[in-house]
């Protein structure tokens, strides 16, 4: 019985961008390393908006501004609303945080500063960062009992990022009261790790684990994805030949 993962890697592909340029040596060594085997398509963010049913995982990559703001956060929704495992990184945290703000907080004006400078600061749920993370690397404290943790084994794990946006904080509060939850932090306490535990695998990060060493092992948060989706499709699979 085929088992093989389909996994959607959302975003606008670009060999600029070194985090698309880490994607195919990652899946290499899942499949050789981990044995997950995962058949991995390239959607443009023009054509996410026409939904990823069929996947088994979607994987929202860094490279904002996105051609497609509207066929991320479909994207996206389509995960979270359909238990199709997930994971965002960079640019899709930000957009996690985005369309959960819209469409489950109700903040209809919920605003991305980089897609609309305009927005006022009250409706914007990202905003530029007074001091860039372009090139950063630090460390994230992670929850104890989060599902970040149990994936990474420890307390808290590296982290490299390429980004210039955060969570506007005067937003966290009602994200959490409606189920987000922030389960890692930076040394001065700044959100670097989003989860929904109400879904089978729900989960973003601001910096980008895919950067994570020199390539020829995935990052644990990279990996659960893998495990996650090869489940998913196994589960599938059953589902259809009942």
């Amino acid at each position: 019985m085929d088992h093989t993962a389909r996994l959607a890697l959302v975003g606008d592909r670009s060999d600029a961008v070194r985090s698309h340029t880490r994607v195919p040596g990652l899946l290499q060594a899942l499949r050789t390393r981990d044995g997950l085997d995962l058949d991995a398509y390239w959607v443009a963010t023009e054509d996410a908006g026409q939904g990823v049913d069929g996947f088994d995982a979607v994987w929202v990559l860094p490279g904002s501004p996105y051609r497609s703001e509207a066929g991320v956060l479909s994207a996206i929704r389509a995960a979270r609303e359909g238990g199709i495992p997930f994971l965002g990184t960079c640019a899709g945290f930000q957009h996690v945080l985005l369309e959960f703000a819209r469409n489950v907080c109700g903040l209809d004006r919920a605003a991305h500063a980089e897609n609309d400078p305009a927005a006022a600061e009250e409706d914007s749920v990202i905003v530029p960062l007074a001091c860039s993370l372009v090139g950063h690397e630090g460390v994230v404290r992670v929850s104890p009992g989060s599902r970040a943790a149990g994936l990474t084994g420890a307390d808290r794990t590296q982290a490299r990022y390429h980004c210039g946006y955060a969570p506007n904080p005067r937003h966290l509060d009602v994200l959490r009261a409606h189920g987000l939850t922030f389960t890692g932090t930076d040394e001065s306490g700044e959100v670097r790790i989003a989860e929904l535990p109400s879904h089978p695998f729900f989960l973003a990060t601001l910096f980008q684990p895919e950067l994570d060493g020199d390539g020829t092992r995935a990052h644990p948060l990279i990996t659960g994805l893998a495990e996650a989706a090869v489940a998913h499709a196994r589960t599938r699979t059953h589902a259809r030949t009942r």
